[in-house]
């Protein structure tokens, strides 16, 4: 029957949305933004899915980074064992459709009695895995019913989503109780999650999976291209930008005096907004292409547009500079460690708190500078073009740190032999 607070959970979903739907579907048109098939997202038209194996859901693009070496090492240790891999975004199961890891990818369903039964129905797994923070009420209340253990993984609560989590904790407590183990990433999170609920006996701090991640790779082809237009220019790799920040890093190049701007690449969080970003570009003035069309890049090209999923890790390898978005405008950041890969030193606004443990450590070696506007941001990138032994010396303290506080796959994947032997 379920604890009272998941009725209302129920009612709330059942109420929301349908009024949230139409909107939705005008705000996707409007953006060019397609979501997963609605009738997979119900639980139905599923594709044969291989009973009695793993469950791992990770709802969008850097959650099924962080999924992916996890999944290696299960599929090393197990390599019979059947692996699902769920995404609630459609850029998420762009890239989960790719990984050839998983034996199927699925879009995460509605969360829902109806539609989590059939996929469970369907799925039989031994195991759920859940990736960082997604507490979905329903799945977890499936997964008790069933008996089925839950794996809460690379877990971290940030200060917002704490902060609203505190606000119902006497409603969040039951759902939670399903949670079989909680592997976190740091001990903030661990004891954050204690604080919603989690027993302590449960939690466990293991470190961050991003640290393992080996550097990914990019087609030899888009590389050599890029290169080619970019003519001997130093490379700024703008990543993961969001609406309001794109322009800010466009006049930030063009604060540079004429023969010192860099080759720009920038890579809009959500591609569907390339066509956006290029009409930013070049009404500044900026002689723009996107990454699909390189073949027809202007004459004198300074910028190219990214409208691709999933080769944004692989692109910073061609950075002399990395400026990782999300964080001038508030949207609480991304990800530093894939730059840092490549020894590439990292700029990013002050906007971090989905990453504060990991911005702190990359600040304190060294690895990462903080930036407030787009002066700052072009005197950063100056300075770290004219001064090439201090940027080398940058990209190495984060590559040093990656390897300090690497291990926390292995250290998962052996929690979680108890649930798969």
């Amino acid at each position: 029957m379920g604890p009272p607070s998941l009725w209302l959970y129920r009612a709330a979903m059942s109420v929301s949305l349908p009024l949230l739907a139409p909107y939705l579907l005008a705000a996707d048109r409007r953006r060019g933004k397609k979501r997963p098939p609605l009738a997979q997202r119900l639980g139905r038209d599923l594709p044969p899915i291989p009973p009695g194996g793993v469950w791992v859901q990770a709802v969008s693009v850097g959650e099924v980074t962080v999924a992916r070496p996890l999944l290696a090492e299960l599929r090393r240790r197990h390599p019979a064992l059947p692996i699902v891999l769920s995404a609630t975004t459609a850029t998420g199961l762009a890239m989960a459709s790719g990984d050839q890891v998983a034996d199927v990818a699925l879009p995460f369903p509605v969360d829902l009695p109806g539609p989590m039964r059939r996929l469970m129905d369907a799925a039989r797994p031994k195991l759920v895995v859940l990736v960082e923070t997604e507490l979905w009420p329903e799945l977890l209340h499936a997964c008790g019913l069933r008996g089925i253990p839950v794996a809460l993984v690379n877990a971290r609560v940030s200060d917002k989503s704490f902060r609203g989590y505190r606000a119902v904790a006497g409603l969040l407590r039951p759902l939670l109780a399903p949670i079989t183990v909680v592997l976190a990433q740091d001990s903030q999170s661990a004891s954050r999650l204690a604080a919603m609920g989690v027993p302590a006996e449960r939690i466990r701090t293991v470190g961050n999976v991003k640290f393992d991640a080996r550097p990914p790779g990019a087609a030899p082809r888009v590389v050599d291209d890029i290169r080619r237009l970019a003519g001997g220019r130093p490379v700024l790799v703008a990543g993961s930008t969001m609406p309001g920040e794109d322009e800010r890093v466009l006049d930030a190049v063009l604060a540079l005096p004429p023969g010192e701007r860099p080759f720009l690449l920038l890579a809009p969080r959500h591609p569907e907004r390339a066509a956006q970003v290029i009409t930013l570009a070049s009404g500044r003035g900026f002689s723009v292409v996107r990454r699909t069309l390189l073949a027809d890049a202007p004459a004198g090209c300074g910028a190219v547009v990214l409208d691709t999923v999933g080769e944004l890790a692989g692109l910073y390898q061609i950075a002399d500079v990395a400026f990782v978005g999300g964080s001038l405008v508030p949207t609480g950041g991304h990800n530093p460690i894939e730059p840092a890969r490549f020894g590439v030193p990292v700029l990013t606004g002050p906007h971090v708190r989905n990453f504060a443990a990991v911005y702190r450590s990359f600040v304190d070696a060294g690895a990462v500078r903080i930036v407030h506007s787009e002066k700052e941001l072009a005197a950063a990138v100056a300075a770290l073009l004219a001064d090439r032994p201090a940027a080398r010396a940058a990209g190495e303290a984060g590559r040093k740190l990656l390897a300090e506080n690497a291990g926390a796959t292995a250290r998962i994947a052996d929690a979680l032999e108890v649930f798969l032997s």
